[in-house]
């Protein structure tokens, strides 16, 4: 084995740990693999000798990479996005893909990613290798050019956001399959007592139709949310139950092909949270046909 071959090796080992970084960081399944490829092209061209720790060497490239991709993607968005729901991570029912449970190795929901969608770049950096990955400060701040306490402060900031924001769900998957199938069948039959019955007084519904006029909604209150069901009851849509994250989730087809993907977020007993994906372009990416039958 030669020195590119043993490096190509050691650099396969620590690729399930850097795409779970970059997927907390950009919140986008391609974007993360493009952070993780990076990664290795310049590690490829880096005389690896010099390397005294590989894992946090690539972190920090990885970090970095990934710090430039929300800076250039918050550049280009000339106007914010009303609602945008980062990538999903679907498996069947009746198991997760092991990539994919690599990635999700504490769980990191879709409610979670939305809200780190409203920290800063260097709040969300800062967040996710200290909170969620225990790099110290110490090494977090020459990537984000602050000093540690600086690096501290963004962590702090990121944290008091994400605590106030993001629900904690149930954590009994069978729970949560009890909830969504009322909610499916309410939903079917157009019951908005049903509906009401499930919701959370505060719930909030988020719809991503990308540029499809008027698949985008920002919904908050359980009869309001009922009510977006019950128009919805009116079109023929087929439901099936799928994880989505690690937690109870919903895709729907329209004519036998994958309309929207919902992850559902419960908390005590109730629906707290729905996030939709109803982009087409998107959806068609995720490779949902397989789950049709």
């Amino acid at each position: 084995m030669n020195q590119q071959e043993w490096l190509a090796q050691q650099f396969e080992g620590q690729r399930p740990h850097l795409r779970a970084v970059a997927y907390r960081m950009l919140g986008s399944i391609s974007e993360a693999d493009d952070a993780v490829q990076d990664a290795w092209l310049r590690l490829s061209r880096s005389d690896a000798s010099e390397v005294e720790n590989l894992q946090a060497w690539l972190t920090t490239v990885v970090a970095r990479v990934s710090l430039n991709m929300l800076r250039s993607r918050r550049t280009r968005r000339e106007q914010p996005l009303d609602v945008h729901v980062p990538d999903p991570i679907v498996d069947p029912v009746d198991g997760s893909d092991p990539e994919h449970e690599a990635i999700l190795a504490d769980s990191v929901g879709l409610a979670l990613l939305v809200v780190l969608e409203t920290l800063s770049p260097a709040e969300r950096l800062a967040f996710v290798l200290h909170d969620m990955f225990a790099i110290p400060f110490e090494d977090i701040a020459p990537i984000v050019d602050r000093s540690p306490d600086a690096a501290r402060q963004l962590a702090s900031r990121a944290r008091r956001r994400v605590r106030g924001a993001d629900p904690i769900p149930d954590p009994d998957l069978n729970a949560q399959w009890k909830v969504v199938e009322a909610f499916i069948a309410a939903a079917r039959e157009g019951d908005f007592a049903g509906l009401v019955a499930v919701l959370d007084p505060d719930v909030v519904l988020r719809a991503d139709g990308g540029p499809v006029s008027g698949l985008s909604k920002y919904v908050r209150g359980a009869e309001a949310v009922a009510g977006q069901a019950v128009l919805w009851s009116r079109v023929d849509l087929t439901y099936k139950r799928v994880l989505i994250n690690g937690a109870a989730g919903v895709v729907t087809f329209l004519h036998g092909r994958p309309f929207s993907l919902a992850a559902v977020t419960i908390k005590n007993g109730k629906i707290a949270e729905m996030d939709f994906l109803a982009d087409p372009e998107r959806v068609a990416q995720l490779g949902l046909t397989v789950l049709a039958d």
